[in-house]
């Protein structure tokens, strides 16, 4: 699959939009292990673009997560909790089909810049 037509965040004003942030591990591959620890993948990579715009996951005021099977949520809550303190982000989950093969996962968010 070819790279998506896609910026990794953009701002506007003092607010920074990611897009959907994958469980891709350094050489691209949708990293193996699961839910758990595509899960870990997929934020990590998210706080990852966040700090790139000056961001913590403090600063992140909302957060939308897609994942392909209901049955993972109690996974994925598991590790949005390490990340993501209280008070939490406002947030949506949605069940859905991933483009990316073997994708379990996808999460993005919005942050105000501190």
């Amino acid at each position: 699959m070819t790279a998506p037509p896609l910026s990794a965040s953009r701002c506007a004003d003092s607010l920074v939009f990611t897009s959907g942030q994958l469980a891709r591990g350094d050489d691209g591959a949708i990293v193996p292990g699961g839910i758990e620890a595509q899960a870990e993948r997929a934020l990590a990579n998210l706080v990852r673009v966040l700090a790139s715009e000056g961001c913590t996951p403090r600063d992140v005021v909302k957060v939308t997560a897609w994942l392909t099977d209901a049955g993972h949520g109690a996974a994925f809550n598991a590790a949005y909790v390490r990340v993501f303190g209280d008070p939490y982000p406002a947030r949506s989950t949605v069940v859905s089909a991933l483009l990316a093969p073997n994708a379990l996962v996808e999460v993005e968010a919005v942050a105000k810049r501190p």
